[in-house]
This record gives C-alpha cells, sequence and structure tokens, in this order.
C-alpha cells in the first residue's frame, strides 16, 4: 500500500488503519496468541497506523497492542501509535490533571516512551469550552513533554470539529478523528475537509462499515442508528449477496477513494481481517471499484443519505 500523509505532521500512514478496540475484546475474547498473529499480519503487509485507548476493554486494547508490537520485534519508527484520554470505563474526565495521568499510565501500558497521536475522547460528552480552555492546554504541555508528538479530538457531531478548531490557537490541534460519516451511506465529512485543509489539520476517518451497519450480518443489537437506516443497509447487504459480492468490500474500499483522507481505521481482530482489508486496498488500487454495484447501492441508500444519530450532552 502507498503511504498517505497524514495533515502537516510529517507522518506517512498506510491507508488502511488498524483499529484495535477489538483486542480490548469488546467483540468477544481473542487469545493473546492470535493477538499477536494480527498485529504481526498486519505489519508484514504494509499496516503501520495502530489505533487504541484506554477505553477499549477497560484498558485491555492498550495493554494487548503493547504486547503484541514488543513480540513483533519491529523498529519503533516503523509504526505509528494514537491512543486517547478523556473516556475511560468509568466515565469521561477530561480535566488537566486526569489527561495528564493518562498519557504515563497508557504508555506503562503499551510500553512505550511515546505515542505518535494522543486524542481527546469523544469530546462531545463534555462542555467543549472545558476542552479549549483546559484540556487542549494540558495536551500542549504533554507534547512539549515529548510523550506525545501530536494531538487531536474525536467524536461523533462534526460540528465538535469546527467550534474547537474556532476556538484555539492555530497549530494547537493536529488531527480530527470522524466515525460513521465517511461511508457508502454517509458522506458528510467531506463538507469539512476544505475547512479541515485551510486549519493545517489532518484527517482520520473510522468505521468505514458504519459500525456493522454496512455488513453480511448487520449491526449489533445496541447500535443506535434509527430502524430506517438499519433497514435500508440491511436491504443494502441482502442485494450485493444476491450478485455475489459482499457489501464489506464494496464499503472499504469506498472509504478508501479519497485521498485527501489520510487513513481509514477499522477495527480487526484475526490474521483473516487484516488480510481481507488490505485485498480491498489493494483491489482498489489495481482494478478499482466495481461502479455498477456501487450506484446501485448508494441508489438503495439515498432516502437515508447522511442520516445519523445524537451523540453526547446538549452543547450550551
Amino acid at each position: 500500500m502507498e503511504l498517505r500523509e497524514l495533515g502537516g505532521t510529517g507522518l506517512r500512514v498506510s491507508p488502511v488503519g488498524f483499529g484495535a478496540s477489538p483486542l480490548g475484546n469488546v467483540f468477544g475474547d481473542i487469545p493473546r496468541d492470535v493477538a499477536r498473529a494480527t498485529v504481526r499480519r498486519a505489519l508484514d503487509l504494509g499496516i503501520n497506523f495502530f489505533d487504541t485507548s484506554p477505553y477499549y476493554g477497560g484498558t485491555v486494547s492498550e495493554s494487548v497492542l503493547g504486547d503484541s508490537l514488543r513480540f513483533a520485534a519491529v523498529p519503533r519508527d516503523s509504526f505509528v501509535v494514537a491512543t486517547k484520554c478523556g473516556r475511560y470505563k468509568e466515565g469521561f474526565d477530561f480535566s488537566a490533571g486526569r489527561v495528564t495521568r493518562s498519557i504515563d499510565e497508557s504508555l506503562a501500558r503499551l510500553g512505550l516512551e511515546y505515542v505518535d497521536i494522543l486524542h481527546c475522547h469523544d469530546i462531545e460528552f463534555t462542555n467543549l469550552d472545558q476542552i479549549v480552555n483546559e484540556t487542549i492546554p494540558a495536551l500542549l504541555k504533554i507534547k512539549e513533554s515529548g510523550k506525545a508528538r501530536f494531538i487531536g479530538i474525536t467524536g461523533l457531531p462534526l460540528s465538535i470539529f469546527t467550534y474547537v478548531l474556532d476556538r484555539v490557537p492555530p497549530g494547537s490541534v493536529d488531527l480530527i478523528l470522524s466515525y460513521c460519516h465517511y461511508g457508502i451511506n454517509d458522506t458528510a465529512l467531506v463538507n469539512l475537509l476544505s475547512y479541515l485543509k485551510s486549519k493545517g489539520v489532518g484527517v482520520i476517518s473510522a468505521s468505514p462499515l458504519a459500525m456493522g451497519l454496512l455488513t453480511d450480518n448487520g449491526p449489533p443489537d445496541w447500535h443506535p442508528a434509527p430502524e430506517e437506516l438499519k433497514l435500508a443497509c440491511r436491504a443494502a447487504a441482502d442485494h450485493c449477496r444476491k450478485k455475489g459480492k459482499r457489501i464489506t468490500k464494496l464499503a472499504m474500499k469506498y472509504s478508501l477513494m479519497n485521498n485527501e483522507i489520510s487513513t481509514v481505521l477499522v477495527g480487526m481482530n484475526s490474521p483473516e481481517q487484516v488480510e481481507e482489508n488490505v485485498a480491498a486496498a489493494l483491489e482498489l488500487s489495481s482494478s478499482g471499484i466495481d461502479e455498477e454495484l456501487l450506484h446501485e447501492v448508494e441508489a438503495m441508500l439515498e432516502p437515508v443519505k447522511n442520516l445519523t444519530w445524537p451523540s453526547g450532552i446538549q452543547q450550551a
């Protein structure tokens, strides 16, 4: 896979990023040898970007990812690690004191001296002015200390990004991580790309399968999407299957087509999943996407295009 520039960070990352939340056993237990083999396979196939959080599996994801990277025994400069702060199994805490402790805890679990990216995790769950006035300044001190190279913010509502970026000093935030807003059913993130570029902010997208909506098995029971969106996605998946195709591959390819999005995070819990996702990226480069099937699926999803769901607290 050809690497892409990650905003203005100077980092070059694989277009397919390794979402490590499954390593926290959030979708079922993963034996340690399978986790190690999955990370090893990702590295072997050219995936160099790994994303985790202390929230995933109540710190388990960070510990398992750290163990797997150490087991792989590759040079530190050959991979990029992002973790997060502010969201924990016990709840949200974006205070300066908590996020400052958080990075030390994360580094210990990961077994690293620094992370490449430290994100504020799901900032819509606190007053955004706290992020602007307290959390980001604390993260900048962490950056100055060398424990994190770059700073990012994550969340579902796209409005949170413009709110924060318009209020912090230029260059304070290097990256945003948006999820469920760049896929076949929802491309709302596109409307922000020129704005983010003007701010010098890099773009990471996650959940190209819309947290399970664009899969044969469908979303988990807890999925917050409106029922009409779930039904439309199920119909689209059935349509692909009847044509002998899989909606997951179509969705993955679609999410990788926009070069203004540096990397697309997808959760992986087996070497086979790694191979499947990398194969989609390589197929896209060599033979493109099934345009006919894409247009058919887009037409089916048009009535629910960009339909999303609420997340976070009511901002004043």
